[in-house]
C-alpha cells in the first residue's frame, strides 16, 4: 500500500532545467560556442561537472567562473517569469487530502529549493525536505530518497517518487521505490532505463489514478485517453520497463 509520495525539485515543480539551458546557452553563444543538448542533460538532475568540462575544453579554465556567474545572472532573469508546472498543486493537496506522507528531495541547495517552496506558497506541504546539504553523494545515488524514506517512516515500496531526470529515475529504482516520469522540454526525449509510469503532466492524470496504477502493478498498460497513439509511438520507452 503506498504511503507516501517524494518529490523532485528542478524541473519536475518548476521548470528550472529548460531555463538553466538557454541561460548558458545564450551565454556561450556570445563566446561563439554552442552548447550541445547531450552535454546539458549529463548534468540534470545531478552536478554541474559536464558544463564546467566542456567550457574548460572549449574555452579555458579561467573563463568557467565568470560563464557561471553571467548564466546565473540570466537564469534568475528568466526565473522572475516562470510558475509552477501544472498539476503540481492538485497533486499535492490530492495527497493531502488522502493523508499519503509528502517529502521532497532534490541534488540542489537546500536555500534553492526552500527559497522557490516559499516563493509558491507549497512548502507547507512538505514533511521532509532532503537536499545536497543532507548527504554526502547526489542523485544518481540513491542516498537521497533513502534519507527522505527513513524521515518519512516508510519503506521503499510503499513510497511512489516523481522524477523528471534521468539521474533521479536511477535514484529512485536503486532505493527501492516506484517512480513516475513526469519529464519537461529539455527532458521529454531522454530514454529512462527503468520506471513504473510516465506521464507528461500530472494535469493528464489524478494522483489517485496514478497511484491505483501502481498498486495494481499494471502501469505498463497505456491509457488511450491519456496520450494519442502517435505520441507513443514518438517515445517507445514508454512501456513499464522497471524491474
Amino acid at each position: 500500500m503506498i504511503k507516501a509520495i517524494v518529490f523532485d525539485f528542478d524541473g519536475l515543480i518548476i521548470d528550472t532545467e529548460t531555463v538553466w539551458y538557454s541561460a548558458f546557452k545564450e551565454v556561450l553563444q556570445d563566446y561563439g560556442v554552442e552548447l550541445p543538448m547531450d552535454v546539458f542533460l549529463q548534468c540534470v538532475g545531478t552536478s554541474d561537472a559536464a558544463i564546467h568540462a566542456f567550457i574548460e575544453e572549449e574555452i579555458g579554465a579561467e573563463s568557467i567562473e565568470t560563464i557561471l556567474k553571467l548564466a546565473k545572472d540570466n537564469h534568475r532573469t528568466h526565473m522572475e517569469l516562470l510558475d509552477i508546472r501544472e498539476g503540481v498543486r492538485e497533486y499535492l493537496s490530492e495527497a493531502r487530502d488522502s493523508g499519503l506522507r509528502i517529502g521532497l528531495a532534490s541534488s540542489s541547495s537546500r536555500e534553492w529549493v526552500e527559497g522557490f517552496l516559499k516563493k509558491l506558497g507549497i512548502i507547507d506541504y512538505f514533511e521532509v525536505i532532503k537536499t545536497r546539504d543532507d548527504v554526502e553523494k547526489i542523485k544518481p545515488d540513491p542516498m537521497l530518497y533513502i534519507e527522505a524514506l527513513k524521515a518519512l517512516n516508510v519503506g521503499p515500496k510503499e513510497a511512489v517518487a516523481f522524477e523528471d531526470s534521468a539521474n533521479g529515475a536511477k535514484a529512485a529504482i536503486a532505493a527501492g521505490m516506484h517512480c513516475v516520469i513526469v519529464p519537461n522540454e529539455v527532458t521529454k526525449d531522454l530514454r529512462f532505463e527503468k520506471y513504473h509510469l510516465r506521464i507528461d503532466s500530472m494535469s493528464e492524470m489524478s494522483l489517485t489514478r496514478v497511484i491505483r496504477q501502481i498498486e495494481n502493478n499494471a502501469p505498463h498498460e497505456l491509457d488511450p485517453n491519456m496520450r494519442t497513439p502517435k505520441a507513443a509511438e514518438k517515445r517507445p520507452d514508454m512501456a513499464f520497463s522497471a524491474s
